[in-house]
């Protein structure tokens, strides 16, 4: 039976993005057939409060990390807001009724919580049956994505899962498939073949650094301190979409003792981490998964207060991370790391644990009711 799946996120720029295409991936090779329509709900509910809030929340969390601390899951906030977002939902409904009425989906997956919340209140408020997942996209969830008229809520560990149910969600509703990731992860690689193509040495350690889509983070001060080490290395550095960093880092490469390639927006980043050693990132939840689905240990850099410092925190409970806060303290760690192999063995050990290679095609049976 071919079904109408209906896919929201809010923002291209994000991993809620990369969920939803994922997830779009695992759906079609599921069920080729199927008709699915993957929508930015704030821009097409809302662009013009869209684009107010992407921009304050970039702002915030560059500018003003220690208030998104306070505002992330914080219970007080979260109940001053109720009323702001229930205006907010009247607002959008209509809009959003037009949505369901034309395309009349089988099932709706969301892979942000304002989203899942719209579509769990206009259930409640005009009495729809349809199926409503939420795919949480950190390992850490917040408040904003509980209500009872979700019918599945896809995780990406046991420790998301207990969240939920010591927040009175019922156990049987949550579905540990992992958070989606691009279904490659799941293809098993020719390392020799890839390294040949990225022009990468066998034998030398190899550090890949990234900043999510966007190039956030002080990667060009982690280059500069990683280039103080003081033996053979190869830096990959994923720029994303953040082209002054990729011009910067370009300019930097005459100066730099190691190797060091550098690449903008890619469609390879599976490749990428199948060869390397380690990974230097922020700890966004899909960058992250995607390195555990790789076995891949990790370095978290400068994480944004709130999700990603959850983040760090399950990760490094996990012992597949270490975190720092200054890029000056990467080479002690790096050097460690590099001079105990044992320990960086076990830590690409624990990564492949707890890595969901899979996890896209797991949740698209979910979404495609193909799971009890």
């Amino acid at each position: 039976m071919h079904k109408k799946i209906l896919l929201m996120y809010i923002t291209v720029r994000s991993g809620h993005f990369q969920a939803a295409r994922a997830l779009e991936e695992g759906i079609r090779t599921l069920n080729p057939g199927a008709e699915i329509l993957t929508i930015d709900a704030f821009q097409y509910l809302n662009p013009v409060l869209a684009r107010i809030v992407d921009r304050m929340y970039m702002s915030v969390i560059q500018k003003l990390p220690d208030l998104w601390d306070y505002l992330y899951d914080n219970p007080k906030v979260v109940e001053r807001s109720e009323h702001f977002r229930q205006l907010l939902h009247r607002y959008d409904s209509p809009r959003l009724k037009g949505l369901l009425d034309e395309f009349q989906p089988d099932s709706i997956a969301c892979t942000q919580a304002f989203p899942c919340g719209l579509v769990a209140d206009y259930k409640k408020e005009h009495g729809v049956s349809v199926p409503l997942y939420g795919a949480i996209t950190d390992f850490h969830p917040h408040a904003y994505w509980i209500h009872p008229l979700v019918d599945g809520y896809i995780v990406g560990a046991d420790q998301t899962r207990q969240w939920l149910v010591d927040h009175q969600v019922d156990p049987a509703k949550i579905f540990v498939t992992g958070i989606p990731i691009d279904p490659r992860f799941a293809e098993v690689p020719n390392i020799e073949m890839i390294r040949r193509r990225l022009q990468i040495s066998n034998g030398v350690p190899t550090i890949l650094l990234m900043g999510g889509g966007q190039g956030l983070g002080p990667l060009l001060e982690a280059v500069k301190a990683l280039d103080s080490i003081d033996q053979p290395l190869q830096l990959l550095v994923v720029a994303g979409s953040n082209e002054r960093l990729y011009h910067r880092l370009i300019s930097q490469i005459p100066r730099l003792r190691c190797s060091v390639r550098v690449f903008g927006h890619v469609g390879f980043i599976a490749e990428l981490m199948k060869v390397a050693t380690l990974l230097v990132t922020k700890p966004g939840g899909l960058t992250t998964s995607e390195a555990l689905a790789s076995g891949l240990p990790l370095i978290v850099i400068n994480p944004i207060p709130g999700q990603e410092v959850k983040n760090a925190n399950f990760l490094e409970r996990a012992n597949v991370a270490r975190e720092v806060d200054d890029p000056d303290a990467l080479p002690r760690i790096v050097e460690h790391l590099l001079t105990h192999p044992q320990e960086l063995a076990q830590m690409a050990a624990n990564s492949k644990r707890l890595g969901r290679p899979n996890s896209a095609s797991e949740a698209a049976r979910l979404v495609l009711g193909m799971m009890c």
